[in-house]
């Protein structure tokens, strides 16, 4: 990807001027043809992939983290890279370097992407898996085997669990076997097959026995993974310290402040006018469908509770019939369903002909780019719900308020309206706990194609 970026930024600058002169040499200057430069760009872009450990195994394959390195290791050459031009006074051409940066980090990321689709098609197939051992005590273990199940292109197969009196007769789940206790830890790896061992807390292991178990898996090559019991915190959040010998761990609190909340704004409002000039085509389009086949009015606006439960006016097109409003209680009873949060009718009857097509391509909530623009809504975020829904949250449901609600989130890119109300408010708080602009705009990219699949929009 690097050869081909630079290779094309090249070729539009030679078109003009084919070398490249180097002044304040001693003695005489120093002609470089920009295939020279072109070479050295290549392998120091290449250098530094490697130094940010770009395809360090740990990060290949799952999170953003790589994807973040692979940005950061790019600004970084580049940095580099112009000051070492400016140093020499090298009068490198600017249309070579705008055409190199921008588009070699573009295909840098897609080419990592895809990458990641083919592992993880693979992964699920049952291939390319880490075959990971757990130690500790039954409840732990469980509860870090649930998560890992829940994502079978993770990279990690669970053949067996160690607890401290290794009760082989009942096993972890139906398809995870205890293989034994806490005596004869690595003859347990060595009869599992396994190449990782995790850790799940909450176990009487010594340090003694920790650090010969280390010792032996460094001997075998096989990784060993600690597994602290803090459930939906993301890897930036998390610091290790040492401190008199203890690898002490640090957790930040969550925060958009400073210059997170300006960026994460300035994208949302940069992001919405972009979007709205894009799509006003389409929602002109929806507009005329919308008032030639039903009577009401055009826009749809709803209150709903807001960053710190402050309401607003949630705008959409119309997409159900006059007085919807008023039959949902009674919808929501025969459906069994009138007292659950995130509360949806499947097969609404109230909607439209023209709103079935409209939902079912999320056309109706066009509209909602208007909201970001004024600061009621953000473009990624937890979804916005009224006030009933809100009055029957439990208590750590409430951190969903911490952030404006989003047109996209994390809920709606992993199943939408599919989802149950615990598995919704888990994705909806990992994000409000684990914020990056970085994140948001890997929603935004998922957000797409769950919309093209149309999966859970009802």
């Amino acid at each position: 990807m690097i050869a081909i970026t630079v290779s094309g930024a090249q070729f539009i600058r030679i078109r003009s001027d084919t070398r490249l002169v180097i002044a304040g040499i001693p003695d005489e200057d120093v002609a470089v043809a920009y295939s020279v430069v072109s070479i050295v760009m290549v392998l120091g872009w290449a250098l530094s992939l490697r130094l940010f450990g770009t395809r360090d195994y740990k990060v290949i394959g799952t999170g953003t983290l790589e994807y973040k390195r692979v940005t950061n290791a790019t600004f970084a050459f580049f940095g580099v890279f112009a000051i070492l031009a400016f140093a020499l006074q090298a009068p490198i051409g600017r249309s070579y370097l705008l055409v190199a940066l921008p588009a070699g980090w573009v295909l840098l990321i897609l080419s990592r992407w895809l990458w990641r689709k083919w592992l993880i098609g693979r992964r699920r197939r049952g291939r390319l898996l880490s075959h990971a051992l757990l130690v500790g005590d039954r409840t732990s273990s469980l509860h870090v085997a649930e998560q890992i199940q829940r994502d079978p292109g993770c990279g990690l197969e669970i053949v067996g669990a160690i607890t401290e009196r290794g009760t082989t007769s009942h096993g972890l789940t139906a398809d995870i076997p205890v293989i034994g206790g806490w005596d004869h830890l690595l003859s347990h790896v060595d009869r599992a097959r396994a190449d990782t061992v995790i850790i799940t807390g909450n176990h009487t292991l010594t340090p003694r026995q920790l650090r010969e178990l280390g010792w032996g898996l460094e001997e075998r090559k096989a990784s060993l993974i600690v597994a602290p019991a803090l459930t939906d915190v993301a890897g930036p959040r998390i610091h290790s310290t040492p401190v008199a010998g203890l690898p002490l761990i640090h957790v930040d609190y969550p925060e958009l402040t400073g210059i997170d909340r300006f960026l994460k704004r300035a994208f949302d409002v940069f992001g919405a006018l972009v979007l709205i000039l894009l799509a006003s085509p389409i929602m002109v389009a929806v507009a005329i469908a919308v008032k030639s086949t039903s009577r009401g009015p055009l826009f749809y606006g709803q209150e709903r509770i807001g960053r710190h439960r402050v309401p607003f006016k949630m705008w959409k097109f119309r997409s159900m019939i006059i007085g919807a409003d008023d039959q949902l209680k009674g919808l929501l009873d025969a459906q069994g369903t009138s007292d659950r949060p995130l509360f949806k009718v499947a097969n609404d009857p109230r909607i439209t002909p023209v709103g079935k097509f409209i939902r079912r391509h999320s056309l109706d909530e066009l509209p909602q780019f208007f909201n970001v623009l004024a600061g009621s809504m953000s473009l990624v975020g937890p979804r916005p719900q009224v006030a009933a829904e809100v009055a029957l949250y439990e208590d750590g449901a409430h951190r969903r308020l911490f952030m404006r609600p989003g047109i996209s989130g994390l809920w709606q890119v992993s199943g939408r309206s599919d989802l149950d109300w615990d598995d919704a408010i888990r994705l909806d708080l990992y994000y409000v706990e684990n914020w990056s602009l970085t994140g948001d705009l890997v929603i935004l990219w998922r957000t797409l194609r769950a919309v093209t699949a149309k999966d859970g929009a009802y």
